[in-house]
């Protein structure tokens, strides 16, 4: 294929996603459903080139940017307000899922071994960040319980890639516990050790960038910058770009500009989007080579159709028994866990939760080639993740069974109302200290009452040589936004405002800034 070809495809690829996705969205259909199934129609169509999933492209292409755009959204103090319930998904679901559908896996798939059936569990043990952040933010499920589910396919990547490396040893050779355990304490430490360096570093070098599309560019890198050298030495890059991610977008208030934020918000929405759409697309595309391969298994049609139904109900089983195993830990267990608990009705939104996503397909082409049955295995792992797809369509019916409270809206609008008045206050307070006796006073009336003083300008004319009143209004008003805006981190360090109302006044704060630094630019200019 030349490069002209290879460009066509790619366009046409962008498009078909684009216009999938909103076309779902109009109907009210599933996006991630509609383009697995039009990318596997598609892969059958005559003149189509098949389309073979590169693992490396995906973990080191595809992974670390998706995972950014997901992290830097996620607020660490909620992370660690959930930090139990996350841990028991993110690793010790994910052990279980090995232990009991490796077993599972060995009873009813012809002619492999127990280690081969340790690593196909490994495979199908994650939940996919993008497929379960596609599906939750549809729903409007408790703040609580969507921290629990993001945050959990946040990190149970990293867990499971180590099971799978081990798993993978044991096929090809002699597996070490101990070994096992000490490439996981690996994995974990310098996994975490480089994303806290990385979150730092970047968050320093962004104090001083001036330039938006600098910023922005930086912001780009830096998923690559902590994955690729993590995996190089050994650790974790899932939990080095995690980790960076949450540092650097707790950091952003304090370290960019407005104009930063914004830019790299829009861009980070765009690649979101895009990655997030087009994983689905490429699943799909994928039906034709998989299925081509799986031929050779010697598995008959009804055998494939009844261990993939199979499959699909023991993982749903596991993961229920599991997060069951914890409501009751959370229930009946220490007070620090029972006040940190969650409900049972959630213990069945959480069950209905295990999406699997482009993960999953990614790790099972990482099977070595002496695997036994690993055409058969690449295709039980395509099934899985279009039947998790699936039955994440039935959440929003369990949702409305099970009559979860959403999110209290009224109660995020008022919390944001009182955030923005002890800002205001802030501003005023460092009006009232902060300003000289060659300030305006009619300046000072105009800042109180938050009122435009441009008008007055047209009207009254400043003297060449003196500061105009919109000038003075924008530098003022300016120092006044930042003492705002640390009193607004201040009060979410002490944890007294949910996270939705503290982004929110934030980006109005951001907002306004960028219109006074606009508005400035422009005064200088005409002056």
């Amino acid at each position: 294929m030349d490069s002209v070809v290879t460009i066509i495809w790619i366009v046409s690829f962008v498009l078909v996603t684009v216009t999938v996705t909103g076309l779902s969205r109009k109907v009210g259909w599933s996006a991630p459903i509609s383009l697995v199934a039009v990318g596997a129609i598609v892969s059958f169509m005559p003149g189509v080139p098949q389309v073979h999933l590169e693992p490396d492209l995906v973990l080191y292409g595809l992974l670390p940017p998706l995972l950014f755009a997901a992290a830097i959204r996620t607020s660490i103090i909620d992370v660690r307000a959930r930090g139990d319930s996350i841990l028991a998904l993110s690793v010790g679901l994910v052990l279980f899922i090995v232990v009991t559908v490796g077993f599972f896996t060995w009873l009813i798939v012809p002619a492999i071994t127990l280690a081969t059936g340790f690593a196909f569990a490994a495979v199908v043990a994650p939940t996919d960040a993008v497929a379960v952040t596609a599906i939750a933010g549809r729903l409007r499920l408790p703040r609580r319980l969507v921290t629990i589910i993001e945050g959990e396919s946040l990190f149970n990547d990293a867990t499971a890639l180590v099971a799978l490396s081990a798993s993978i040893t044991a096929i090809v050779g002699v597996l070490n516990p101990l070994g096992v355990a000490g490439d996981f304490a690996l994995a974990v430490i310098v996994g975490i050790a480089f994303g806290v360096a990385v979150g730092f570093a970047v968050s320093a070098i962004r104090t001083q960038l001036k330039a938006p599309v600098l910023d922005t560019c930086l912001s780009l890198v830096t998923p690559f910058v902590a994955f690729i050298p993590a995996q190089l030495l050994h650790g974790s890059g899932v939990l080095a770009v995690v980790t960076a991610g949450l540092i650097v977008g707790q950091k952003a208030p304090v370290v960019q500009s407005a104009e930063a934020r914004i830019a790299e918000s829009l861009n980070w929405r765009t690649i979101r989007f895009m990655l997030e759409n087009s994983v689905f697309l490429f699943i799909g595309l994928n039906l034709y080579s998989i299925t081509t391969a799986t031929a050779s298994s010697g598995i008959g049609v009804w055998q494939t159709v009844g261990i993939s139904l199979a499959m699909l109900g023991f993982l749903l089983l596991a993961r229920f028994v599991w997060v069951l195993l914890s409501t009751l830990r959370f229930t009946i267990g220490p007070k620090r866990f029972r006040d940190r608990g969650w409900s049972w009705k959630n213990t069945f939104a959480v069950g209905f939760s295990g999406i699997r996503g482009v993960v999953t397909l990614a790790a099972v082409f990482l099977l070595p080639e002496e695997t036994p049955q690993r055409p058969f295995l690449q295709f039980l792992a395509f099934a899985v993740v279009v039947g998790t797809l699936l039955q994440g369509l039935a959440l929003p019916w369990i949702i409305r069974r099970l009559k979860l409270p959403p999110p209290n809206s009224a109660q995020e609008r008022t919390e944001a109302q009182m955030l923005m008045a002890e800002a205001r206050d802030a501003g005023i307070s460092w009006l009232d200290a902060g300003t000289s006796d060659s300030d305006s006073e009619a300046v000072l009336r105009r800042l109180r009452a938050d009122a435009a003083l441009y008008n007055d300008e047209l009207e009254n004319p400043t003297p060449v040589g003196n500061e105009s009143s919109p000038a003075a209004f924008g530098r003022l008003r300016l120092s006044m936004i930042i003492a705002e805006r640390e009193a607004v981190l201040s009060a979410r360090a002490a944890g007294r405002y949910q996270e939705n109302a503290v982004r929110a006044v934030l980006a109005a704060i951001d907002a306004e800034e960028i219109a006074l630094r606009v508005i400035g630019r422009k005064i200088e200019i005409d002056e």
